[in-house]
């Protein structure tokens, strides 16, 4: 998996979220707000942490944003503040920008000043969004409980030609398998003898720490 560097621009609690789900995974992560008690909350949970307002772009420009592979800006309902920093991060030159949308005119602003990629926390979970950031493999996950989470994930290459039986999940990896998917069927609680196939999408339940160590081993 390569090292990524992530700039988080407003910590909220989905801001913190993104944040800390991204470190986790191995990432270099810059978190950005204008309240020094946020900073303090997240500092040791991700790489840096930097107390400035992000509206001013000498300043943004003096931490070298444009170096950043992705900025994910999550202001709150500060609209906005929200599109000037959409607009200064793209001007600066950081390759790839999320933006998190207070409403759908909203994201339809951010998607005119050219984000890539617009979210809503109603639609889309800050744990899910620093997963599906850092791992092609991952198609979706989903947080059913700070211990608990499904998962849905192109079958390894390590998996395949193998049964259920031989692989043994629930023993190797902490976790069960719910269903496979192959183009448009679904096989709902699959028998141990089914064989795992190169287009086969996995969906799988386990605990938090089982699911991060099954993301780490896919994703190198």
């Amino acid at each position: 998996m390569a090292r990524k560097q992530f700039v988080v621009i407003g910590l909220g609690r989905f801001g913190i979220s993104v944040a800390k789900t991204l470190y986790e995974s191995g990432h270099e992560v810059l978190a950005i707000d204008k309240n020094e008690d946020l900073i303090q909350e997240v500092s040791d949970n991700v790489t840096h942490a930097v107390q400035m307002d992000a509206t001013d772009e000498n300043a943004l420009r003096t931490i070298g944003i444009r170096n950043f592979d992705v900025a994910v800006i999550t202001i709150g309902s500060n609209i906005q503040s929200s599109v000037m920093v959409a607009l200064i991060v793209k001007e600066l030159g950081v390759k790839y920008i999320i933006a998190k949308a207070h409403n759908d005119l909203h994201a339809k602003v951010l998607y005119k000043i050219g984000a890539d990629r617009v979210v809503q926390p109603e639609k889309d979970m800050g744990v899910r969004v620093g997963h599906n950031l850092v791992s092609s493999n991952i198609l979706d996950y989903i947080e059913l409980s700070p211990d608990y989470s499904i998962i849905e994930i192109e079958a390894p290459q390590m998996w395949w030609g193998k049964s259920i039986k031989e692989l043994n999940v629930r023993s190797n990896y902490g976790i069960n398998i719910m269903a496979i998917k192959k183009d448009n069927e679904v096989n709902i609680s699959p028998d141990a003898e089914d064989i795992i196939e190169k287009n086969f999408i996995i969906v799988s339940i386990g605990s938090i720490d089982d699911l991060s160590r099954l993301e780490t081993m896919i994703s190198k």
